[in-house]
């Protein structure tokens, strides 16, 4: 069975920086496109970024360009969120996600149980 477990996540000053990590596990070498995502409580999960499975091809929110860079490796089954000048409206859970390259959080098969991503200010 699939498993991804997020880590990274904790307190920061605004301005910071922060890298998150997503272990995938259980795959049987298969390879994943993948994704981030942030919910915040009482809003809608929000994505962030995709990876394809080779890597090659890479997206990013507009409100997250010139700030965050995603990228993987595969010899790890290791997927990276890089987080730069982060800013308090950054706060959130952060999930990591398999199986779709795409901002329709309904597509993806697996889910990270998350990690808390806390910008004060």
């Amino acid at each position: 069975q699939v498993q991804l477990v997020e880590s990274g996540g904790g307190l920061v000053q605004a301005g910071g920086s922060l890298r998150l990590s997503c272990v995938v596990s259980g795959s049987n070498g298969l390879r994943y496109d993948m994704g981030w995502f942030r919910q915040v409580p009482g809003k809608d999960r929000e994505y962030v970024a995709g990876i394809s499975r080779s890597g090659y091809l890479t997206y990013l929110g507009e409100s997250f360009q010139g700030r965050f860079t995603i990228s993987r490796d595969n010899a790890r089954n290791l997927i990276f969120l890089q987080m730069n000048f982060l800013k308090h409206e950054d706060t959130a859970a952060y999930y990591c996600a398999a199986g779709a390259y795409t901002k329709d959080a309904s597509a993806y098969n697996y889910w990270g149980q998350g990690t808390q991503v806390t910008v004060s200010l």
